[in-house]
């Protein structure tokens, strides 16, 4: 017989297991493991002292797991094993692959020896919760790409391409393209973004799908092709993760909850977070003059927009991973007309989100830039969107910079 109890040890997460784990229980065990990581849990303390034997159905549960944690900056800590079980482990030479300890305070310990001492602060809103560290540094830039002047009659040409050198552009979206020759990439414009010089765009054919180059400004002569867009640059001056309270938190408050801990009135973000359901658009036809609609009204306008823009009637993408960036302001008011015209009228931010599988990410806000490019790599993306402000959050990691106005 198993069982198994999941109780809070300072900032850890501990199951106490009891009895077999073997084909019989190895289901339950995985179903534990699984609803914690989707939780947002890390680093799992799983005690042992009352389990006398496992199996290696059960030994494979523990395998599986640890090699998903450990993609994501987490792991299994095991405490207190039985000289049975202890046997078993080393026969089959998993020691090396598991940190063991003697009990729960010495897990506790070293959970916090990792974290490093109190570098890190904590601030709560009605809405979330967040722990943050702070970096110095002078303000980042904020620019302008082309124009948007041109979208709404559907006017672009292959006059209005403005080409963007990678290494001008870590971060940044709007609507663009990749290619040398115009008559080949004029088609596949579409809602882009660059996150940490990772470029992908979404183009606006009848079955888009996702394109994206990895380490863009590695490439000398690569340039972005754009009709319109923005860019920013500088280095973070927050990184943070977030939990949303009663299960998520909508866009716009999360960003007010980096309002409340910034005092800049621009913000350049990057976001990786888990959705708890996605409003989002995008255009679904190139503008270009030769395209334009025949009745000569906005694309915009009612008997025109469903033809040229997927607006979202429901949320979409429950539990997937998205990353995002953009910029998002606290008084528009005190922008100048160039930079405000970035963001809708009504509206504080202008955000594009890449939606990926439903796979963990990494917790630890040290490693945001190396949890960006793993993401990148290895997991696969369905869409790019100009994001909503109904779109929801349960947890996260952020990056931002402060941007001078």
């Amino acid at each position: 017989m198993f069982e198994c109890t999941i109780t809070d040890e300072g900032s850890l997460k501990c199951l106490t297991a009891k009895g077999r784990i073997d084909a019989l229980s190895s289901g339950d065990l995985q179903k534990i493991f699984d609803d914690l990581i989707l939780s947002g849990k890390r680093t799992l303390l799983v005690d042992m002292s009352s389990v006398h034997y496992i199996s290696s159905v059960g030994l494979r549960v523990f395998i599986g797991t640890q090699k998903t944690l450990k993609k994501v900056g987490g792991e299994i800590i095991l405490s207190g094993l039985t000289e049975p079980v202890h046997k078993i482990f080393s026969v089959s030479g998993l020691l090396a692959l598991f940190r063991m300890v003697t009990d729960k305070e010495a897990a506790s310990l070293l959970f916090h020896q990792d974290r490093g001492p109190g570098e890190r602060m904590s601030w709560e809103v009605e809405t979330l919760t967040m722990d943050y560290i702070k970096r110095p540094g002078g303000r980042g830039r904020l620019f302008t790409v082309g124009s948007q002047e041109k979208m709404e009659k559907a006017a672009y040409s292959e006059a209005d391409v403005v080409s963007v050198r990678p290494l001008d552009m870590r971060f940044g979206c709007g609507l663009a393209s990749l290619g040398d020759l115009y008559e080949e990439y004029k088609l596949l414009f579409g809602e882009s973004m660059a996150a940490n010089n990772t470029f992908l765009f979404y183009p606006a054919v009848k079955h888009p799908s996702v394109d994206f180059l990895i380490n863009a400004h590695e490439d000398p002569a690569l340039t972005y092709k754009f009709f319109h867009g923005f860019g920013f640059s500088g280095e973070y001056h927050y990184l943070l993760s977030f939990q949303g309270k009663n299960g998520s938190v909508d866009l716009p408050s999360l960003l007010n909850g980096f309002f409340a801990i910034s005092s800049a009135n621009l913000l350049g973000i990057v976001l990786i977070a888990e959705s708890k359901g996605l409003w989002g658009m995008h255009i679904k036809r190139v503008p270009l003059a030769e395209k334009k609609p025949a009745n000569g009204k906005s694309i915009f306008d009612h008997s025109n927009f469903s033809e040229w823009i997927d607006f979202p009637v429901e949320p979409s993408y429950v539990n997937n991973t998205v990353v995002a960036t953009g910029i998002a302001v606290r008084d528009r008011s005190c922008l100048g007309l160039e930079k405000a015209s970035l963001i809708s009228e009504g509206s504080t931010f202008h955000l594009h989100g890449a939606v990926f599988d439903k796979s963990p990410f990494g917790s630890d806000i040290r490693n945001f830039n190396e949890e960006l490019g793993r993401i990148f790599n290895e997991h696969e993306v369905y869409k790019i969107q100009h994001l909503l402000g109904q779109s929801r959050f349960s947890k996260g990691l952020a990056a931002f910079i402060e941007l001078e106005t």
